[in-house]
């Protein structure tokens, strides 16, 4: 087994989002000299259990070995049937475990990639499930800086509390263009709404949930948290009223 191979293999696996724990089995397969193999491991986002199967190859003419790809099995809590999706990892702009996920849960991320002739580009992928390639990957939308979203913008249309400070600011696009749905604070005058957001290139928009994951229009959030503090007003005034009643009554039967 070639030791700076497995070094190499070791961090390509550890940052591509699968951790540390397929390190011994990845060891133990290289030491038997292989000509392929594959390592299972599982993980879980939220409620959401993806399976992952790791496909390494071996030169046919060395014996350092390459993990070219790995199937990704997407099942969510409120599914029978799992989706699935082979990545490639040896190309840039190759996704991480949690990219993956966030793209089997139809969610937008943002990559850098190359072209035919070389040049690097930024663009944000997503799946589209309607339509699938001869291996049966899912294809894969493209929107290029020049169809027009621009995250940054679409997000100071919200006043969200992370967008007034330069580091929660950035965290925040990091984490959006990984795909990811963001849990954010809006504004409202003196009120404030715990929320989820996500990225949406191809509407050009912010995609905005409420603690129960359904989604909502700003608007709404707004409206709903109004009527909720009316409803509350409206019942402690009648409590009070109820009290005020009471306090008169005892003073007249005092006063008979």
């Amino acid at each position: 087994m070639n030791q700076k191979n497995f070094e190499y293999l070791k961090e390509q696996v550890k940052f591509a989002g699968f951790g540390e724990s397929l390190h011994q089995q990845l060891q133990e397969n290289m030491h038997k000299q292989l000509p392929e193999f594959a390592l299972q491991h599982q993980a879980r986002f939220g409620g959401d259990q993806i399976s992952s199967w790791l496909h390494f190859k071996k030169s046919a003419s060395s014996e350092l070995y390459f993990f070219n790809s790995y199937l990704a099995s997407l099942k969510n809590q409120d599914q029978t049937q799992k989706i699935n999706h082979l990545f490639s990892t040896n190309h840039p702009g190759s996704f991480t475990l949690k990219e993956a996920f966030n793209l089997l849960q139809g969610r937008a991320v943002e990559k850098q990639l190359v072209n035919g002739d070389g040049k690097r580009y930024r663009a944000w992928l997503q799946m589209d499930f309607k339509q699938t390639e001869l291996n049966g990957n899912f294809k894969i939308r493209q929107f290029h800086t020049s169809y027009g979203y621009d995250l940054e913008k679409s997000l100071a249309k919200l006043s969200l509390r992370e967008l007034a400070e330069p580091d929660s600011k950035s965290r925040l696009l990091d984490s959006l263009r990984k795909g990811n749905r963001q849990q954010v604070t809006l504004i409202d005058g003196p009120k404030q709404h715990k929320l989820f957001v996500e990225a949406s290139p191809q509407f050009k928009a912010i995609i905005v949930y409420d603690q129960n994951a359904v989604r909502q229009q700003i608007q709404q959030v707004t409206q709903k948290q109004s009527q909720q503090i009316s409803n509350q007003t409206t019942v402690m005034h009648a409590q009070q009223s109820v009290l005020n009643t009471d306090k008169d009554r005892q003073q007249g039967l005092s006063i008979g």
